[in-house]
Order: structure tokens, then C-alpha cells, then sequence
């Protein structure tokens, strides 16, 4: 037997590896409707694989098949709009343990719809959860991004920080991505891009998806994250866990 296949028998049986009670969500905020071939889904389906492979329950879905109109609050229809599919989905999202946003780059950014999702997200931002802490916590985001032009990281910066600051964990190394030359050219899942032999490429999504569900583990084994000096509710009740000027107001 290899070393490697040793290393993956004792780690098979560590309860710490077992992700088989996790939920994790996809969101390929692709400009191209469901049925459409997606370079972005081709990269998230390799991430996907191996959570299903470890148990994990995962969902899919192009937020550009649902109608989200734009704003910053939960349900648009309260604020002028005819229609609003973001509280069906972002009932999906709060489902969930894991958030993965996947994103192709356009003009050095983050699709139009990525940034809708993100809007939306930061929507339900001020709701707090059970432990009066803001309602994304406990829970673990990543990103993936893919293009035939600069700003990987880019886009990973500005997905991953909005991610965090409305309460979602990030890991060590929660993006992946591949782009092509810069310029016009092939994208990733293109015949002879290269893109799904990228050893670089390949590397970095199979790390960011075991280190998602590693710290998905850690936060649903000790009940989310520890609920001491962050909770608004206690804050606004006059609590001040500690703060150097009780008396600042």
C-alpha cells in the first residue's frame, strides 16, 4: 500500500473526516440560462465531485434563472417591484453549511449577476440567528472563477470580503480559477484550452474544497461559531464584552 493510501485510510477513519451530514450550495452566477453550456459550472463540477464523493449534500444552481430584482432588502415586492425570487432562494442559501459562488470574469470583474447575488445576500445581512449573532454565521464560504482574461484574484478579493464581512468563515485557500491567455481565447472547459489539465488550477480547487469542508466540520461539531463578544442582541442590550470605554456614547 502507498503512503498516500495509508495517509487516506487513517484519515477515512477520523470522525473529523466524516462530512457525510453537511450541505453545500453552488451558485454559477453565469450570464447563461440553465441548458446553456457554463466554463464556470465545468470548474465547479470538479469541487462538486469530490464533496459528493465525501457525502456531502450539494446543490447547484445559475442564479440567472430566477427573477432577483434588484435591492438591499429581503423581499423586493415590499419595495415596488412585481416579482422577487430571492426569498425562495436565499432560503437555499441559509440551508446550507457551505456557499460556493462561482463566477466568469467580464471587463476585470465579477459577472453583473454575481454582484446582484452579493447585493442580496447583504440583504438579509441584519438578521441574527438563534445565538443573537448575524444570521451567516456558522457558516463557510469559497468562490470560483474562471475567464479568458485577467483578474482571478481580483474577483476572489472582492467575492471572498463580502463573503466574510457578512459573517461567513472563510479558510486558507477558499478560490480556485483558471484563465486563459489575456486576451481573446480559449476559456476553460474549450477543446485544447488546457484549462482541466491545469495542474495549478486543479491543485488549488481540490485544496479550497477539502479546506471548506474542514471547517464546515470544526463549525457544525462545536454547534457554529462561538457566540462570546460578536452577538448584536447582547451589544444593544448594554453588554460590551470587555470594550476599553463602557461609556464612549
Amino acid at each position: 500500500m502507498s503512503k498516500s493510501s495509508k495517509q487516506q485510510d487513517k484519515s477515512d477513519s477520523n470522525p473529523a473526516s466524516d462530512f457525510s451530514d453537511l450541505t453545500a450550495i453552488f451558485l454559477n452566477c453565469t450570464l447563461k440560462p440553465k441548458g446553456t453550456a457554463s466554463h464556470t459550472e465545468a470548474l465547479i463540477k470538479v469541487s462538486k465531485s469530490i464533496m459528493l464523493k465525501q457525502g456531502v449534500a450539494v446543490e447547484e444552481l445559475r442564479p440567472v434563472d430566477y427573477e432577483l430584482a434588484p435591492g438591499v432588502y429581503p423581499d423586493m415586492t415590499e419595495h415596488g417591484f412585481d416579482k422577487d425570487d430571492w426569498p425562495e432562494l436565499s432560503k437555499k442559501v441559509l440551508a446550507a453549511d457551505i456557499l460556493v459562488i462561482g463566477t466568469p470574469i467580464w471587463l476585470g470583474e465579477v459577472s453583473s449577476v454575481c454582484r446582484r447575488v452579493i447585493e442580496r445576500l447583504y440583504s438579509e445581512s441584519g438578521k441574527l440567528n438563534d445565538k443573537g449573532q448575524y444570521i451567516y454565521y456558522g457558516r463557510v464560504g469559497g468562490c470560483i472563477v474562471t475567464g479568458n482574461e485577467d483578474g482571478v484574484k481580483h474577483c476572489a478579493m472582492s467575492t471572498l470580503y463580502s463573503l466574510q464581512h457578512l459573517g461567513y468563515a472563510i479558510p486558507p485557500q477558499a478560490d480556485a480559477g483558471w484563465i486563459g491567455e489575456a486576451g481573446p481565447g480559449p476559456s476553460y472547459n474549450d477543446p485544447d484550452s488546457g484549462g482541466p489539465e491545469n495542474e495549478f488550477t486543479q491543485r488549488n480547487t481540490t485544496f479550497m474544497t477539502w479546506n471548506l469542508m474542514h471547517l464546515a466540520r470544526v463549525l457544525k461539531q462545536q454547534g457554529g461559531f462561538p457566540a462570546l463578544g460578536n452577538q448584536r442582541d447582547q451589544w444593544e442590550a448594554g453588554c460590551r464584552f470587555d470594550h476599553p470605554n463602557p461609556d464612549y456614547r
